[in-house]
């Protein structure tokens, strides 16, 4: 139970703190509200559980083996949260698109999301390493880790959602709209250097 409690703990400190998912779904609940973007919510939820599981149980062994695979993770992680970045700061009008382009992230594109997520993998691989020992049942220490983190994601994240779409009323003004999204565009850029280092 201890080892369970400590878990949790690592899960909802590491999950409710600002990083590319919570602001990215944030950002989403200020343009185009709660319901739209629950796919988005349950991407990052599930998706983030599911690459725990992948690390645990081989990812590691991979990168160690093949470095460059790493790395092209890496570059495109960095390239992909610039681009979103982009497109964030472009968003001009809160639930009323200004193309059809604009919506939010689906389920996929969300749970696919964490592969190329720096703050992900740092989690990932940091309660796999934390949280697992040699010798033990590497399966079932890493199934405890994904589900620690899954029975936190949905408050955690959702709580980041609920800010943004309760953001909707206050930022009615194009112009208050287009700093909120300069200003999330650039906090999503500043997560991106600790792992660009």
């Amino acid at each position: 139970m201890e080892f369970f409690i400590s878990i949790l703990l690592f899960a909802l400190v590491s999950t409710v703190t600002p990083g590319p998912n919570n602001i990215m779904v944030m950002t989403s609940g200020l343009n185009y509200g709660i319901f739209r973007s629950l796919p988005h919510l349950f991407g990052i939820c599930l998706g983030f559980p599911a690459m725990v599981i992948a690390v645990g149980l081989g990812m590691g062994a991979i990168f160690e083996q093949f470095p460059v695979v790493h790395s092209v993770i890496k570059i495109i992680g960095i390239l992909y949260l610039l681009y979103l970045a982009y497109r964030i700061a472009m968003t001009r009008q809160a639930g009323k698109n200004e193309s059809q382009k604009a919506r939010p992230f689906t389920f996929i594109e969300a749970a696919l999301f964490q592969w190329v997520n720096p703050k992900a993998w740092v989690m990932a691989v940091g309660a796999v390493a934390a949280f697992t020992t040699v010798g033990a049942e590497l399966f079932n220490q890493t199934l405890t880790i994904a589900l620690a983190f899954l029975a936190v994601a949905f408050p955690c994240v959702g709580l980041w959602l609920v800010g943004g779409a309760s953001l909707r009323k206050l930022l009615n003004d194009p112009a208050q709209l287009r700093i909120f999204n300069g200003a999330m565009a650039f906090l999503l850029v500043l997560s991106v250097i600790p792992m660009a280092l």
